[in-house]
C-alpha cells in the first residue's frame, strides 16, 4: 500500500514538473471509503448508533490522520427503503457528506436517541439531554487514532437544529459548523405570534420505520436493533408536547419544565460565541426558517449564504459542495483558500425573465434597504387598494373561513388564499420594483369576540392573472403587544410570548398588530401589481379542526388616516 508520505512525494514531483504550485498538492480525491458502524456510550450510558466512513483510495484506507465531519440525523443514517434499497446519509450529497468524503475528511453519521438504530427515549425535542449527547460524540470522533482531533459538524432543518445544540455546549474539538434551515429561536419557530403551524406538529413516525434502520456490525442477529427500537415507544408525542404550552414561559405538563427555555438556542448564544468555533449558515428564500437563520448569522457573526429554493434543497446556480468544502478546508485544513477574505455574506437576487445572480457583501440582505409604505384604503368606487397615501376612513369585515386545508403534508410555502380573506391591489406597476429583505405589516382589527388569529400575504398578481406569495406572517390577537427582545431582532417588531403579555381585544375595541413577514428577494417586474390579504386561517395548522367555529370569528380591517393600516416594503435604493 502506497503511505501518505509516498503519495505526497511522488505528487509533488509530477507537480513540480508540471509547474503547479506546491500548495495545491494539499488536495487529494478519495474515490472510495471504508465504513464501519458500531454503539458508542454516552454519558449516561445509553448506547448511540455510529457509522465512520473513512476515505480510500485504490491503495486502501487512508492511514493519516484527518478531521471529522459529524451528522446527527433523526432519520436513520441507514436504512433499508421501500424497494429494497439500503439509504446511506452520508453518502448522499444534499450535504456535500459524499463530497467531503472525497476530498479527505472522516464523516460520520449518529441516529440521535430513541430515533433509527440508537438506543433511548427521546425526553423532548432537542433538548439539554440530546445537545449533551452530541457533545459526547464529538469529543468521541475527536479521539480516535485516524482523526486529527478537529471536529466539523454540518446538518438541515433538523439535523442543522443538532449541530447548533451540540454547539451550545461547547466540545472543546468542535470546531466549524455548516448549519441549514433551522430556528434561533423555538417558540418563535414553532408558535409563531402564538399560533401553531406545520413545523414539529406532525404526527410522530411509527415504530416501524426505525426497525427498518441497518444494524450496527457487531449486531449480526438484529437482536440489539430490536431491543433499541422497543425502547423508543417512549418517546415524548412531538406535536402534543408543542401545543401544550401555549405561551413562551408556560411548563410543559408531559415533562414539567418551562421547556421552551430549555430548547431556545438563543439562550446559548454566549457560550457559542465564547467557544470561537466558525459558523456559515444557510437558508433558501421559499423557506420558513430563513428568517431566524438571518438573525441567528446576525447574532453569532456567522457567514451567511441564502439560495433560492425551498427546504433544505441544493441552492440552484452555486458551487455548493465546493462553498461547503472550501469553507471546512479553511478551519479544519488551515488552507489559504480565499475563504477568510470572502464577504460574509452571499445570496441569490431574482431580477424576472429568468436573471438572477449571486451576489456577496458583508451586510445581511434587506440591511441598507429603504423603506417604501403601502396603505389599505377604499377607493372612490369602493374598491379595495393598496396605495402611497391613506385614503378615506373605513373598514372591511369578513368571517374566518376555515376550509383551507389541502393535501400537501408538508407545504413550505403557503398557497395563495385570495379566495379565504380580504385583498388589497395596487394598480399595475409602471416601473420594476426590487424588494431585498423584511417587509412589516401593521394591520388595524377589530373582532366579534376576545381573539382571533391573523394571517397576513405579500402577493405578485402577474399580467396573465398568476398569483405568487411572496412573503407571509401571522399573529394571534391577543399577542399583539410588541416587547423588547433578548437579541438583535434587526429592527423588527417582536413579541415576547410571556403570559403576562397577552390579552384579548375587547369588543369593538381597535388593536393594531405588527407583524414581521418573512424575508424575500424579488424584481416585480412592469405590468405586475402588488396584493396584500388578510385572512383568519392557513392549511400548514395541522388543528384547523379544532380551532373552527361556528359561528366562525369576524375580523374587521380598518383603513384610512386615524388607522394606521398599511405594508412597510424594504426596496432596493
Amino acid at each position: 500500500m502506497m503511505t501518505t508520505a509516498k503519495r505526497a512525494i511522488a505528487a509533488l514531483a509530477g507537480a513540480l514538473l508540471a509547474g503547479v504550485p506546491a500548495a495545491a498538492l494539499q488536495a487529494h480525491d478519495y474515490p472510495d471509503y471504508q465504513r464501519q458502524s458500531l454503539y458508542v456510550p454516552v454519558r449516561d450510558g445509553t448506547r448511540l448508533a455510529v457509522n465512520i466512513y473513512r476515505p480510500a483510495d485504490e491503495d486502501g484506507v487512508e492511514t493519516a490522520r484527518l478531521p471529522v465531519i459529524f451528522a446527527f440525523t433523526p432519520y436513520r443514517a441507514r436504512f433499508t427503503d421501500r424497494n429494497g434499497q439500503v439509504q446511506e446519509t452520508a453518502l448522499g450529497d444534499g450535504l456535500a457528506l459524499r463530497s467531503l468524503l472525497r476530498a479527505g475528511y472522516v464523516v460520520a453519521v449518529a441516529d440521535v436517541r430513541g430515533k433509527g438504530a440508537s438506543f433511548g427515549a427521546r425526553r423532548g425535542f432537542q433538548d439539554r439531554t440530546e445537545a449533551n449527547d452530541g457533545h459526547d460524540l464529538v469529543e468521541w470522533l475527536a479521539d480516535r487514532p485516524y482523526t486529527t482531533g478537529e471536529v466539523g459538524m454540518i446538518g438541515c432543518s433538523y439535523l442543522g437544529g443538532t449541530v447548533m445544540h451540540t454547539a451550545s455546549t461547547a466540545p472543546p474539538s468542535l470546531k466549524a459548523i455548516f448549519v441549514g434551515a433551522t430556528e434561533w429561536d423555538k417558540y418563535e419557530f414553532v408558535r409563531g405570534g402564538g399560533i401553531t403551524a406545520q413545523f414539529n406538529t406532525r404526527p410522530d413516525e411509527p415504530l416501524s420505520e426505525d426497525a427498518a434502520s441497518i444494524p450496527v456490525d457487531a449486531d449480526r442477529s438484529g437482536a440489539l436493533l430490536r431491543q433499541a427500537v422497543a425502547q423508543h415507544a417512549q418517546n415524548t408525542p412531538m406535536a402534543p408536547l408543542w401545543y401544550g404550552m401555549p405561551y413562551r414561559d408556560s411548563v410543559s405538563p408531559i415533562l414539567g419544565t418551562p421547556f421552551w427555555e430549555e430548547v431556545a438556542i438563543w439562550r446559548y448564544a454566549e457560550v457559542i460565541r465564547n467557544s470561537g468555533v466558525a459558523s456559515y449558515f444557510w437558508s433558501n428564500w421559499k423557506d420558513e426558517p430563513t428568517s431566524q437563520v438571518i438573525v441567528a448569522a446576525e447574532n453569532l457573526g456567522g457567514r451567511l449564504l441564502i439560495g433560492p429554493g425551498s427546504h433544505c434543497e441544493t441552492p440552484a446556480g452555486f458551487d455548493f459542495t465546493g462553498e461547503i468544502t472550501r469553507f471546512f478546508d479553511h478551519h479544519l485544513k488551515d488552507r489559504a483558500n480565499g475563504m477568510a477574505g470572502q464577504p460574509r455574506v452571499t445570496y441569490w437576487q431574482d431580477f424576472g425573465d429568468g436573471l438572477n445572480r449571486y451576489t456577496r457583501v458583508d451586510r445581511f440582505p434587506g440591511a441598507d434597504q429603504i423603506t417604501r409604505t403601502l396603505f389599505l384604503g377604499q377607493a372612490a368606487d369602493g374598491s379595495a387598494v393598496l396605495a402611497g397615501r391613506p385614503g378615506a376612513s373605513g373598514g372591511r369585515t369578513f368571517a374566518v373561513d376555515f376550509d383551507v386545508a389541502d393535501d400537501n403534508y408538508f407545504a413550505f410555502w403557503p398557497p395563495s388564499l385570495d379566495a379565504h380573506g380580504i385583498t388589497y391591489d395596487t394598480p399595475a406597476l409602471e416601473q420594476p420594483l426590487d424588494l431585498l429583505g423584511y417587509p412589516v405589516a401593521h394591520v388595524a382589527v377589530q373582532l366579534d369576540r376576545p381573539d382571533a388569529n391573523v394571517f397576513v400575504y405579500l402577493e405578485e398578481v402577474k399580467a396573465d392573472g398568476s398569483v405568487a406569495v411572496l412573503s407571509f406572517g401571522r399573529l394571534m390577537v391577543s399577542h399583539r403587544a410588541v416587547s423588547d427582545a433578548p437579541w438583535n431582532t434587526l429592527g423588527l417588531p417582536w413579541h415576547s410570548g410571556m403570559q403576562a403579555d397577552v390579552a384579548p381585544l375587547p369588543v369593538g375595541e381597535t388593536g393594531m398588530l405588527q407583524i414581521a413577514m418573512q424575508p424575500l428577494s424579488r424584481r416585480v417586474p412592469i405590468g405586475s401589481r402588488l396584493r396584500f390579504l388578510v385572512t383568519g386561517a392557513d392549511p400548514r395548522q395541522r388543528n384547523l379542526r379544532d380551532l373552527a367555529t361556528d359561528p366562525a370569528p369576524r375580523i374587521t380591517v380598518r383603513h384610512g388616516p386615524g388607522a394606521g393600516s398599511r405594508i412597510d416594503l424594504p426596496v432596493v435604493p
